[in-house]
């Protein structure tokens, strides 16, 4: 097993990863689900359109619980007879001279509102910075609908090449005062967004279809490179300090095996005195062993007398 610290800094190495992918899969979600919209919302315009239903009238799409909070209205149009005459879409005005690219013969146009619930979770996919939005998101879709058949709507685009489009967001505002200046905002399909004035209050042109809504300026984010390079600051530094933690504890580690090895050695010296039998005497100031007096005396073997 490996030390206490390592396993710290193992530790802290996968939380910070746990965060990031986190952060990535959150805004990857909400990514996908403005992706999914349209599609989504198409095919039960389709499912709800049948052969009684009648040609430039506006019918309402009921949509499951889990897309409750949405509305959706549809109407089927002639090509032709929409350039020439325009049409009223709950929010939206289309003047004459719209235009359907491409278009064989009809064109099934969906309203769509994406109330207070999904509006801001639409919003927040664009990542827009500086921006609050103050209004509902209001989607106009066009299909090919020479085909009400299909499982798969083919998505086709509206022009408005004379007069352009309107946009009437009174009933969909959450403006709480008169002195804000009230921008619109563009969502287009490549996940850009583009501001610009209103055209009178609380109404806003578009020359094509799309996704709109109102926002005003608020203070200024940090750009996201900003953010993200913080981000990163961050995380090297955790990183960092967390090696760093991981190699004092490695050298803490080294002093407390080299002192425990010192220890044993002392503690076999004192045991190599404790069982020499030899005295120990002070030298100075140092201990020392001394043998003890037991030199055998000399002594005459024989009774020897020298002459003299």
């Amino acid at each position: 097993m490996g030390s206490p610290l390592s396993l710290i800094l193992w530790n802290n190495v996968v939380v910070i990863v746990f965060i990031w992918l986190s952060i990535t899969t959150i805004h990857t979600l909400q990514t996908e689900a403005t992706r999914v919209f349209d599609p989504v919302l198409g095919r039960y315009a389709f499912q709800s359109y049948n052969k009684h239903n009648k040609t430039g009238f506006l019918y309402n799409v009921r949509l499951p619980a889990n897309l409750s909070g949405i509305g959706v209205d549809t109407v089927r149009f002639r090509c032709g007879s929409l350039r020439r005459y325009g049409a009223q879409i709950r929010e939206f005005s289309l003047a004459m001279g719209v235009t359907v690219h491409p278009c064989l013969e009809r064109v099934l146009i969906v309203r769509q509102n994406l109330g207070e619930q999904w509006s801001p979770l639409y919003y927040d996919a664009y990542n827009i910075s500086g921006y609050q939005l103050v209004s509902h998101v209001l989607g106009l879709v066009a299909y090919d609908a020479s085909n009400l058949s299909s499982t798969r709507p083919y998505e086709v685009g509206l022009f408005a090449e004379e007069t352009p489009i309107k946009i009437d967001f009174s009933k969909v505002a959450k403006i709480n005062s008169t002195n804000i200046r009230v921008l619109c905002a563009s969502f287009d399909s490549d996940r850009k967004i583009s501001i610009s004035p209103q055209a009178s209050p609380n109404v806003c042109v578009t020359e094509k279809n799309g996704h709109f809504g109102l926002v005003i300026e608020t203070l200024q984010s940090p750009p996201e490179s900003t953010r993200v390079s913080g981000l990163k600051i961050i995380i090297v530094s955790t990183i960092g300090g967390a090696l760093a933690a991981f190699l004092l504890g490695l050298l803490v580690r080294a002093l407390l095996v080299k002192v425990k090895k010192r220890s044993q050695l002392v503690e076999m010296e004192r045991k190599a005195y404790e069982e020499e039998a030899l005295q120990i005497s002070m030298v100075g100031h140092v201990r020392a062993p001394m043998a003890s007096g037991t030199r055998t005396q000399p002594r005459l073997e024989h009774d020897y007398i020298p002459p003299i």
